[in-house]
Order: structure tokens, then sequence, then C-alpha cells
């Protein structure tokens, strides 16, 4: 699938969404020609109510948007630390129980990545990294009908997709991992839904 840019979406709160962003980042350090954007989405705004205030207009949901905020910075000003930093903050959540919603905790997270946790919430409070978070999201929805993550997008098709495996290190499985989850995408869109009616043990 060398050559076919696609996107996949985040929110760091979802497992599935950190399985698939592993498998894709194990497989690009692993030097797959894969042309991948990262685009961040919230599950908050997603699951809220046609009356409810959006999540990026509620100062009571400033700590919720933090993290992907974060994601954000890092990916467009710190892009050599982003594959490692963005699987961290991850781990953060889903290996160390740690809260996303913790600018300390988030600070440590960058830190450790060799990010300059100063000059990113500099960034964000800035401004445009939230504005960003709204219009990546929103244009997904607008775009491709997207609810929730992960979701790949590539050649105008759109699919969400739950991975229930995670890479570790092994490369040939995470590259094998996405390029299937990209033929099925873009070559098979007769398959509208398969799922597994019960999880292996």
């Amino acid at each position: 699938m060398a050559g076919i840019p696609f996107s996949v979406n985040w929110d760091y709160r979802c497992p599935f969404a950190r399985n698939a962003h592993e498998h894709l980042v194990v497989a690009l350090e692993a030097g797959a020609p894969f042309e991948a954007a990262f685009v961040p989405f919230s599950l908050d705004q997603a699951h809220a109510e046609d009356a409810d205030t959006p999540v990026w207009e509620d100062p009571r949901r400033e700590a919720d948007l933090l993290a992907a905020q974060v994601g954000i910075v890092v990916r467009d000003r710190f892009p050599e630390q982003f594959l490692r930093a963005h699987l961290a903050l991850f781990a953060l959540r889903h290996d160390e129980g740690g809260d996303l919603r913790d600018q300390a905790a988030l600070a440590s997270v960058l830190q450790r990545k060799g990010v300059d946790a100063s000059r990113v919430f500099e960034e964000i409070s800035s401004g445009w990294p939230l504005e960003e978070f709204r219009r990546s999201h929103q244009a997904a929805v607008a775009d491709h009908a997207v609810f929730g993550v992960p979701t790949f997008v590539a050649g105008g098709e759109a699919a969400f997709v739950r991975i229930m495996t995670r890479p570790g290190n092994d490369a040939a499985l995470a590259t094998a991992t996405i390029e299937r989850i990209l033929d099925l995408l873009l070559h098979h869109v007769e398959l509208n839904e398969f799922k597994h009616t019960s999880i292996p043990n």
C-alpha cells in the first residue's frame, strides 16, 4: 500500500485506538512506506447531545481536551518526537493508569520523550491547538460521517476499525495489519461490516 495517503484518528482514552496506532507506529518506525496522517477526534463531542454545549466552548471540559491538544502540538511543532510521544500518551492512560487530564502527568511524558513541555503548554495557551482540534473533528464528521476511533480514511472511503491485538516489537505483524486494513478499505467496499460474535481468550 505504498504511496496511498491515508489518515487515522485518535482519542487517547480509547484502547482500540491505542492498538491501531501502536501497529501503525511500529510499522512506520521499521520503515513501512505508509503515507499516514494522524487526526485528533473527540469522543466527548461525538457522544454529546445536539442540545449540549460543544465541548470546545464549555470551560468545564477544558481538562478533558488537554491530552489531544498536547498530541496536536507535538505532531505539528515537534514532528521528530511525535511517534514516540504519541504512543507514550496512550501508555499513560492504558499501561500506567495515569490521568490524561493531569497537566503534570502529561508534562512528565513529554519530558521523557525529549519534548519541551513548557513550550507545548505555551502553544496550547495561545489557542490554536484547540481550534485545530475542533476543525479536524468537525471535518471528519462532515466529510466522512466519522463517529469513533480509530477510523481509517483513504481514497474517499472511511471505516471504523477494532484491532484486538498489540504488535509489541513485531514490525512484520504491524505492517501486515495496516496493509490488511487498507486493502479492505480500498478494495473491498462491499464488505460493510464483519464482526466476530465472540472475543478469543
